[in-house]
Parts: C-alpha cells; sequence; structure tokens
C-alpha cells in the first residue's frame, strides 16, 4: 500500500534464465526515462546468471524437446511467438518507449510488424533440405546444415525487442539456443520476450536473457559453451567483440556504425527526397544505424533543397513520446545529449551555419527535464570536422554540394563505415552505375529506410560482418557437415 508519503516501489527487473526470472542479486540499477529523466524501475547486473543462463541454454539444445524438434514444430512456434509478442503490442511499446525514447506510435509499428519476422523465418525453417551429390557409381556425399549450439545475442538500446528479433527470428529457424543480453538501460522488453515465449510453447532455457554491463558481456561472449556472438551496436565495441570471437574460434556476426549518404541528383525528385531525408535522418532522433546523417546535392538544386529541407526538419514535433502528435522525442540519456551538443557546438566554432535547430530542444513539463535536442541540419560544415565523419547518434544532419556523379559516389563512400546509402535519380543508367559504386551493404534509390524481412541486412567496411534478415541470415547461425558413403567395395590402394 502507497501513500502520498511514500512513492510506489520500483518495478524489479533480473536475468532470465531456465525457464523463470532469477532473484533479485548483484548490482541494482537504476533505469531511467528519457522523457522525463525520473528513474522508473531497477534492473539487477548478476555476473552470476550468465553460467546459469549458459547451462540452461546448452542442456536444452540437447534436450529431445527442443534439439529433435522436427523443422515443422520449430515453425509454429516461430509462428505463435509472433502472434504472442503482437497481442501484447501495448504493453511492449510501452517498455521499449520507457528505454529509448522513441514516440510511442513508432514503438507499436514496430511490434507490430515483428509477428511477419517470425512467420518469415519459420516459413525458412520448413524449407530447409539436405543436399546430395554423387562422387562416382557407388560414392555419394550428404551435404547437412546443423545448428550451432547456444548463441549469445548482443542487442542495442534503440530496438531491443526488434533487432533483437532479427536475431532470435533466424537462430530458432536454424535450431539453436539464444540467450539476448539487452543493453543496460534497455532490459524490460526482453524479459518479457522470453517470458511470453514460454506462453507461445518454447521449452525453457531455449530463450534466456542475461542483464548487465561490460563485465556480463564479457563472461557471456567468451564462455566456452557459447558458439557465436551476434552483436548490433558501435563499431568500437563490435572490434572489442570480434577480436574476443575470433581468439575463442566462435561463430560472430556484427552489424556495427553507420554514416550513411543520402544523395540527390538533380534529375531527381526534389520533393520526395525532401520528405525522405526528413524521415531517414530523424525517425527515433537519429538514432539508429541507418540514419541519412549526410546529405549531398547537387549544385544546380542545392539551394532550393536546402530552403525545403530546412523548413521541412523545422517542422517537425519535439516533446513526449507518448504524445501522438510528437515526431522526434527525447535521446537516450543525458551522456547522450552532451555529445552530441559536443559535435554540434564543434562544428558551428568551425564555419558550420544551423539552418535549423543547433541548440537543446524546450519540451513543456511534464516532460520539459528529459533529454530533447531540436532536430538540426548543418551547411557549409567542411567535409573532415568530426560532425561529418563519425557517427553521432542523434537529430544532427549535414548537407553538402556536389557537381560531378564522380564526386558525388567519392564523398559518399569517403568515410570508414558502409552500412547503407540512398539517393534520388530519374536516369535508370545511373541508377544502376552508382548502386554499383556505392561502398555500402544497402542502397535505396528513390526511396529510404525502406527494410524487409527476406532482404538481408548488413554492412561493408567498418559497418559489419555477415548479414541480418532473410535466407542469408539463416545460414550464419548453421554450420555445415559433409558424409561420404561408400555403397560399394572400396578398392584396397595398397593391394596389388
Amino acid at each position: 500500500m502507497t501513500t502520498p508519503e511514500t512513492p510506489p516501489a520500483l518495478p524489479d527487473y533480473t536475468s532470465h534464465t531456465g525457464g523463470a526470472r532469477r532473484a533479485p542479486a548483484g548490482t541494482a540499477v537504476p533505469l531511467t526515462d528519457p522523457s522525463t529523466g525520473k528513474i522508473w524501475a531497477r534492473a539487477h547486473q548478476d555476473p552470476d546468471a550468465v553460467d546459469a543462463a549458459v547451462d540452461a541454454a546448452r542442456t536444452a539444445f540437447l534436450a529431445p524437446s527442443w534439439g529433435a524438434l522436427p523443422a515443422h514444430a520449430r515453425a509454429d512456434l516461430l509462428h505463435r511467438l509472433g502472434d504472442v509478442l503482437v497481442a501484447h503490442t501495448e504493453e511492449l511499446a510501452a517498455l521499449e518507449t520507457r528505454a529509448n525514447g522513441k514516440p510511442l506510435t513508432a514503438t507499436r509499428g514496430e511490434v507490430g510488424a515483428l509477428a511477419r519476422w517470425y512467420r518469415y523465418f519459420a516459413g525458412v525453417a520448413e524449407t530447409m533440405e539436405d543436399l546430395s551429390r554423387p562422387l562416382s557409381d557407388t560414392a555419394r556425399a550428404l551435404i547437412t546444415r546443423e545448428p550451432l549450439g547456444v548463441v549469445a545475442a548482443l542487442t542495442p538500446f534503440n530496438g531491443a525487442l526488434s533487432l533483437g528479433s532479427w536475431k532470435l527470428a533466424p537462430a530458432l529457424a536454424a535450431g539453436n539456443t539464444v540467450i539476448l543480453k539487452p543493453p543496460p538501460q534497455a532490459p524490460a522488453s526482453s524479459v518479457r520476450l522470453a517470458e511470453l515465449a514460454l506462453e507461445a510453447g518454447f521449452p525453457p532455457g531455449v530463450i534466456g536473457v542475461v542483464i548487465g554491463g561490460a563485465e556480463e558481456g564479457r563472461r557471456l561472449t567468451e564462455h566456452p559453451d557459447v558458439a557465436m556472438v551476434t552483436f548490433t551496436g558501435s563499431t568500437a565495441v563490435a572490434r572489442t567483440l570480434g577480436a574476443r570471437a575470433a581468439e575463442r574460434m566462435k561463430r560472430y556476426v556484427c552489424e556495427a556504425g553507420g554514416k550513411s549518404a543520402h544523395i540527390v541528383f538533380a534529375d531527381g525528385d526534389l520533393g520526395a527526397a525532401v520528405l525522405a531525408a526528413r524521415q531517414g535522418a530523424f525517425s527515433a532522433a537519429g538514432q539508429t544505424c541507418v540514419a541519412g546523417s549526410r546529405v549531398l546535392v547537387q549544385h544546380e538544386v542545392y539551394e532550393e533543397f536546402l530552403r525545403r529541407y530546412g523548413q521541412a526538419v523545422g517542422q517537425l514535433r519535439v516533446g513526449d513520446p507518448l504524445d501522438p502528435r510528437t515526431h522526434v522525442g527525447p535521446v537516450a540519456s543525458a551522456a547522450a545529449l552532451e555529445r552530441i551538443e559536443g559535435y554540434v557546438n564543434d562544428a558551428l566554432a568551425k564555419g558550420a551555419r544551423a539552418v535549423t535547430g543547433g541548440r537543446r530542444a524546450t519540451v513543456a513539463a511534464p516532460t520539459g527535464a528529459g533529454f530533447y535536442y531540436e532536430p538540426t541540419v548543418l551547411a557549409d560544415a567542411a567535409p573532415d570536422l568530426a560532425v561529418c565523419r563519425e557517427e553521432i547518434f542523434g537529430p544532427v544532419v549535414t548537407v553538402h554540394p556536389f557537381d560531378t556523379e564522380d564526386e558525388a559516389v567519392a564523398l559518399a563512400n569517403s568515410v570508414e563505415y558502409g552500412l547503407a546509402a540512398g539517393f534520388w535519380t530519374r536516369d535508370a543508367a545511373r541508377a544502376h552505375r552508382v548502386a554499383r559504386r556505392l561502398e555500402a551493404g544497402v542502397v535505396w534509390v528513390n526511396t529510404y529506410r525502406l527494410l524487409h524481412w527476406s532482404v538481408p541486412f548488413g554492412g561493408y567496411k567498418q559497418s559489419g560482418l555477415g548479414r541480418e534478415n532473410g535466407v542469408e541470415a539463416v545460414a550464419e547461425f548453421l554450420q555445415t557437415k559433409s558424409v561420404i558413403t561408400e555403397h560399394g567395395t572400396p578398392a584396397d590402394p595398397f593391394g596389388e
């Protein structure tokens, strides 16, 4: 019972291992709502949960209830999990918004789409077949693909549930067991996912959750019974995890940082490009790996584009993510807000010009104490400035003019990242030519941010290894075995 003098107890989130939440243990870390700056829950970081989660996952992998389950039965479970998640859309969307500040309208859409991912990979699970190849008149090879075992899936704050499902669905379709490690500031939706998976019929241990920070992540990724690590997050952490996985010969897939170019050629649809560049950069307050944070515009239309783009971005409503009128919510933390502010102030001090934004946003109570930054468009920024080359992960875009196609491609490819790129043109020959030349794993032509469960997603250069989505994603979670059988009488190579 609570009174006006005694505020209600905060919810506690603990790791989920072997089919149940663990008792609170370890370090209790406060979870902050980025829209208000207030603590709304506690998460318990318990290093001992790692061994418990791995033991449960390994046991489940070897048990007949999962390890011997035929593909069609795994597919049925994936269908049910997708349906259960969608049935809990409101609850899960609210947890995601509390964790990362995305507008509730956006997180509802993300959760609502998850069933399509699980259904797609259920279909892939049912269509995987072994291959048979003749080697001679009497010898044949059977080529089969088998699951790896226990997979550690490290997910980001900006999509612990949605991007976690990008890893979970193909890993389960392939027959693995999975331990999700969400970021320490956003564990709630992953814990609920594990609980809902039990409701869908998954055996205990097939899906586990470890809550924690760097230490729990280290223990999990170094554990000898973890066969694979898959990660979404910063390039710096991706490199560390990659080195750790390589040292232990673990399978490793990562989707890391981005600094994506969004190119507008003079012959493109300028009005559509303005709107796509706005949506492509400022969704989730710019906290997405594919954010089109560098807009490159051909000189002939540069001034007109800049005028229209500045106006369009200036019309975005910044505010309470629970308000359906809000376009842009807060960034994830006070530290993120300070980092974004530092990038912009450095650019302004070095000659850049704020077309719109360029400062913290003023948001009315009760959310005024949150971490808000105005959607910002910078012009006249030298391409070698940090704001133009480094991933900011915030609502900041730089706009640059170019003269020729070669110059546009060179500018787009000039950073260390290669996750995504997009461009606008009505010239079909140019569309094919430029798409081939851009060093990016995903290229959009006359659109931006169009993603689909059946289309591979991943980066070039420092933006990642391997692919998510599509049948290619399932292949990442499988290992190949060749079984060679001689049906005749083998000749004695040392005989007469």
